[in-house]
């Protein structure tokens, strides 16, 4: 006779724990996202608002939710904050790292449109395509461009549908918006390089929409590599022009 082991019941906080995970890691909900108020909650996920609040009590002792007094519960930051940390930060002010992060985008990015592609929906590349028009309106600031550019990249990165990446880009939002930006900033006045620009990034977005895998990433390492050239150029003509400064003040002297 085959032993039946004792059936275990499973908790209604421990189902909306799981739901509600599901939604945190989904990107459903982001970091230092803000929880709707309990009485909503219950009313979405159909239970008490006992049961919910016992659920949330066991999500803040695993550390995804905290609790703000007289502020509401929020998803918890920590990823956004590991990535985000003072050596980031420094490494960002470094002379060197403005190429090193160029070469780090292309792993980054180039992945992302792949499988953005390759198992975008409908609505994603949609979102994807309004998103670059966004960014790529004339009368933006540098500023409001590189924001608007992180928003795009990050909606090529939900669209790719693989978790690790989405939550690595989010993680990494303000440490790519300042790469961007300063790249924007050195290049603003070039509007020949300007306009390749946008013949890259709207070859990018025609590859995933065409559902082009390997084209959207090949235009997105095209993308980057042509930053990087002219980066190196303008560097290369402002070494120049301080040496031959350098010189003057010399013969003068």
């Amino acid at each position: 006779m085959v032993a039946v082991g004792k059936i275990k019941h499973t908790k209604l906080s421990d189902v909306i724990v799981g739901q509600m995970e599901a939604l945190i890691v989904d990107g459903t909900w982001p970091a230092g996202t803000r929880l709707p108020a309990e009485r909503e909650l219950a009313r979405q996920f159909e239970v008490s608002r006992p049961s919910l609040r016992e659920a949330i009590q066991k999500l803040e002792v695993r550390g995804l939710v905290s609790r703000r007094q007289g502020g509401g519960t929020y998803v918890t930051g920590a990823l956004n904050q590991q990535v985000s940390d003072p050596l980031f930060d420094l490494l960002s002010r470094h002379p060197e790292s403005q190429f090193d992060l160029l070469e780090f985008r292309h792993a980054l990015e180039s992945v992302s449109a792949y499988f953005a592609a390759l198992r975008g929906t409908d609505d994603d590349l949609e979102r994807i395509k309004e998103s670059l028009a966004t960014a790529t309106q004339s009368e933006l600031s540098v500023e409001a461009q590189a924001d608007a550019l992180v928003k795009f990249y990050t909606t090529v990165a939900e669209a790719s549908h693989n978790l690790v990446l989405l939550h690595l880009v989010r993680g990494m939002q303000s440490v790519l918006r300042d790469n961007i930006f300063k790249n924007l900033e050195q290049l603003q006045n070039r509007s020949d390089v300007r306009e390749q620009l946008h013949v890259h990034r709207n070859a990018m977005v025609k590859a995933i929409t065409d559902r082009q895998p390997e084209q959207a990433r090949e235009a997105c390492h095209a993308h980057l590599a042509y930053i990087e050239n002219i980066l190196l150029q303008l560097n290369r003509e402002q070494g120049r022009h301080e040496r031959a400064l350098r010189r003057s003040q010399d013969t003068v002297s």
